[in-house]
């Protein structure tokens, strides 16, 4: 059996944490690490981490030395990934307990070094755990291929489910961003010509934090695409116009979802 390295950064998350690792802890593909970077919490979440690690030897916690960000604190966990596939949960979120296993062969049979899958949207105050969850959340639906020029108009991979082929790819690294490390992430790989595949079946559960609107929080994310598309990928002043147009308009229009 592959073995699946699972990438999470922790912050002050001890209210979630506990169900997000036991969704790990519980996947029907058992042969997995859990790869947690705590970045400075202030919270207990380091102490809960702790006595995870010392129930179960799959879980690997590390102190981060100083705040650094999500983003930073994913690259620490890559650095120490020792699996064939990498895989992404934060630490607010959950899967079901066949995500990997359903996903891995799904890998395997379409050789596609970079999967997604479709995903639950639940409010952030849902108190349940994924080995008793209900799926009556909404759907947030994985499109069955991702392409470079469609990934630069709209982010078709939900973080929480990505997982690349660390064979294939070798280890990827986050850029230094502030936000959307891990959009630039999935760019970056299929600039390089890999094929991304989505898996149609809800296979996780995203806890959608809301401050002001949908519509609101979407454009508040413009610098950050912008920063993206020029300095990141290094498209024109004309082309970075024109994705990031199309990235606005397919923001509000699925602001619903």
């Amino acid at each position: 059996m592959p073995l699946v390295s699972v990438v999470m950064p922790v912050y002050n998350s001890a209210a979630t944490l506990g169900a997000a690792v036991r969704s790990v802890l519980t996947q029907t593909h058992g042969d997995l690490e859990l790869l947690v970077t705590d970045d400075q919490s202030s919270d207990g979440s380091m102490d809960l981490l702790m006595e995870f690690a010392r129930q179960d030897e799959r879980v690997m916690p590390e102190s981060a030395p100083e705040r650094g960000g999500a983003g930073r604190a994913r690259n620490r966990a890559i650095e120490r990934a020792r699996g064939d596939y990498v895989a992404f949960l934060d630490s607010d979120d959950m899967w079901l307990p066949e995500k990997t296993e359903r996903q891995v062969a799904f890998a395997k049979a379409g050789s596609a070094p970079l999967t997604y899958t479709s995903y639950f949207k639940m409010d952030a105050d849902y108190a349940g755990e994924s080995t008793d969850f209900v799926p009556n959340g909404r759907i947030v639906r994985a499109s069955e291929r991702a392409d470079y020029r469609a990934m630069l108009v709209r982010d078709h991979i939900g973080a929480l489910t990505a997982m690349y082929d660390r064979n294939i790819l070798g280890k990827r690294l986050m850029p230094e961003m502030r936000k959307r490390q891990d959009y630039a992430l999935w760019l970056s790989i299929m600039r390089d010509g890999a094929e991304a595949r989505g898996l149609t079946e809800p296979l996780a559960v995203y806890r959608a934090h809301q401050a002001g609107s949908l519509s609101s929080n979407k454009l508040s994310l413009v610098p950050y695409n912008w920063e993206l598309y020029r300095h990141h990928e290094g498209l024109s002043v004309q082309r970075s116009m024109r994705a990031l147009a199309g990235a606005v308009w397919q923001s509000l229009r699925n602001s619903r979802i």
